[in-house]
C-alpha cells in the first residue's frame, strides 16, 4: 500500500502525474539497469574484452527475461542492493557461456547511477516540456494585459503602480532562465557511469581498454562520457534537484501572488472555475486557490530535497557508506513533484480569471496615493528632491487623515508650492496612475521577445 502522497490513490493526482510516476516506478527502475547492463556487454564486444557475439546474445536474451521480482525484492533486502539479485537472474537467461559475460568489470554502483542517470534525462525532458508550455501561457497572458494597470505592491502595500502583464512577464522571465539552466546542465550532469571497484578501471586491464569501453557505453546509451569516474563526485545528481527546486521557487512565488490576489478583499485573479474544485465541506460558497496550494507545498518539497542531495555529496573516500542512499529517495520524488507542480501551474494559468475591473478599483482604493513619487519626483525639478519628499508627504498625510472623498490630487491643488510650480493640467496628469509605468511596456516587450526568439 502506497504511504507518501505522490503514490496515494487520494493526492497522487495533485502530487504528480501518471507520465513522471511511470518514469521512475520500480519496474522502469530495474530495466533501466537491464539497460545499462545490456550496452555494456555491447560495448566490451566492439571493444574486444568480451567475444564479438556476446553482447548481442546478452541484449537479446535479457530483452525476453521474466524476471521474478519477489525474488528480486528478498535478496535486494538481504544484500543492500538491487544489481547482484539481479545479474543472478540475468545470467541465468543468458545461458552459461554467455551469462559469465554480464556485469563484466562493473560495479554495482556503476549501473545504479548510470540507470538513474538514464531516469534523469527523461525526467529532465519531461520538464522541459512543461515549461515549454508553461512559458507560453505566461507569454499570452503578459502580451494580453501589458498596458492592464494594476497597484504594485511592497510589504503589502500599494506602492506604485505596474501592469497585470508586467508581473506575468516577471514570472516568465524566471521560466525562461530555467529552461537554459536546463540545457546548460545536460552536458554536465547527464553522465555514464563506468569505473569498476575503486573507479579506477582496473578490472579491464590497460588503461586504455577501460577508457574506451567507458566511451562506447557512453555512446550506445546516449549519455555523455566523463574525464574520471564520479562514484563520490556527487555534485551532478546534487545540480539537477537543486535545479528542480529552483523551478519549485519560481512556481510558488507565482502561486503566493495568485493566492493572494484571489482572496476576497483582492478580488484581482481567481483559478478556472471547475464545478466542486475548492470546496468546503461546510462553507457553500468557497473557492479556493487549490492548485496555487498545492504548489506552495510543492515547492517546500523540493527545497527539502535539495538539502538532502547537498547532504549526499559528502561522502567518504572512494565509495560513501551511506550518503548515496538519500539520493535514491529524493531523486525520484522531486521529479514527481516537480511535475506536478508545472502541471497545477499550467492548469491554474491557462484559465486564470483576471478581473480587471476589480484591479482598476484597487488601484484607485488609495485616492491617488500611489502616484505620490510622481509628483514628488516632478516637484523636485523646481523646490530639490529633500523638500519636495516633505511636502508630498505631508500631503499624503493629511489625505489619508481626511479620509472620505479626500485625495490627494485635491490635497496638492491646495498648497500654494505646488500650485507655482506645477500646472494644474499638469498635476492631473501626474495623478493618473496609467501615466506613471515607467518602462514596464517596454520590459514586457524585451522579455517576450526573448520567448520569440527561442526555438520550441
Amino acid at each position: 500500500m502506497p504511504v507518501g502522497a505522490i503514490d496515494s490513490l487520494l493526492f497522487r493526482n495533485l502530487f504528480g502525474t501518471h507520465e513522471i510516476r511511470r518514469v521512475f516506478d520500480d519496474k522502469t527502475y530495474v530495466q533501466r539497469c537491464i539497460d545499462v547492463e545490456t550496452a555494456l556487454a555491447r560495448a566490451q564486444s566492439s571493444v574486444g574484452v568480451i567475444p564479438d557475439k556476446v553482447g548481442e546474445h546478452i541484449t537479446a536474451s535479457c530483452s525476453t527475461v521474466a524476471l521474478d521480482y519477489d525474488r528480486l525484492s528478498r535478496e535486494t533486502e538481504i544484500v543492500g542492493y538491487p544489481i547482484l539479485p539481479l545479474v543472478r537472474q540475468l545470467s541465468a537467461a543468458c545461458g552459461e557461456d554467455a551469462g559469465k559475460y554480464v556485469h563484466w568489470g562493473a560495479t554495482t554502483q556503476d549501473i545504479q547511477d548510470t540507470a538513474s542517470v538514464l531516469q534523469i534525462r527523461e525526467g529532465l525532458e519531461m520538464v522541459a516540456s512543461k515549461l515549454h508550455s508553461l512559458i507560453k501561457v505566461l507569454s499570452g497572458l503578459a502580451a494580453k494585459f501589458k498596458d492592464t494597470p494594476m497597484a504594485g505592491r511592497t510589504h503589502m502595500q500599494h506602492a506604485l503602480p505596474v501592469t497585470f502583464g508586467y508581473k506575468c512577464a516577471v514570472y516568465l522571465s524566471s521560466f525562461q532562465r530555467h529552461l537554459e539552466r536546463l540545457e546548460q546542465l545536460r552536458p554536465r550532469c547527464l553522465l555514464v557511469q563506468f569505473g569498476g571497484a575503486a573507479g579506477t578501471l582496473a578490472s579491464l586491464g590497460s588503461a586504455d581498454i577501460g577508457l574506451r569501453v567507458r566511451t562506447a557505453l557512453a555512446q550506445e546509451l546516449g549519455l555523455n562520457d566523463p574525464s574520471i569516474t564520479w562514484h563520490t563526485a556527487r555534485d551532478g545528481v546534487a545540480e539537477v534537484v537543486n535545479f528542480l527546486a529552483l523551478v519549485g521557487g519560481s512556481l510558488a512565488k507565482m502561486a503566493t501572488d495568485i493566492i493572494i490576489m484571489s482572496s476576497n478583499e483582492f478580488g484581482e485573479v481567481s483559478e478556472p472555475f471547475v464545478p466542486h474544485r475548492g470546496a468546503s465541506s461546510t462553507m457553500p460558497q468557497k473557492r479556493n486557490p487549490i492548485s496555487s496550494e498545492v504548489i506552495v507545498a510543492a515547492s517546500k518539497i523540493l527545497r527539502a530535497n535539495a538539502g538532502l542531495c547537498l547532504d549526499a555529496m559528502v561522502t567518504d573516500f572512494e565509495r560513501a557508506s551511506g550518503p548515496w542512499h538519500l539520493e535514491w529517495l529524493a531523486v525520484p520524488e522531486s521529479f514527481v513533484i516537480a511535475v506536478g507542480a508545472l502541471s497545477q501551474a499550467d492548469f491554474a494559468l491557462s484559465g486564470l480569471v483576471v478581473n480587471v475591473d476589480q484591479m482598476e478599483r484597487n488601484l484607485s482604493s488609495s485616492r491617488g496615493l500611489i502616484v505620490a513619487e510622481a509628483v514628488m519626483m516632478e516637484l523636485a525639478g523646481h523646490i530639490g528632491r529633500q523638500k519636495a519628499h516633505d511636502l508630498v508627504y505631508e500631503a499624503c498625510k493629511a489625505t489619508i487623515d481626511a479620509g472620505g472623498d479626500a485625495n490627494l490630487l485635491d490635497t496638492l491643488s491646495n498648497v500654494d508650492t505646488v500650485s507655482q510650480a506645477i500646472s494644474r493640467g499638469r498635476l492631473v496628469e501626474l495623478c493618473k496612475p496609467e501615466n506613471y509605468l515607467g518602462a514596464a511596456s517596454q520590459m514586457v516587450d524585451d522579455v517576450l521577445m526573448k520567448h520569440q526568439s527561442r526555438p520550441e
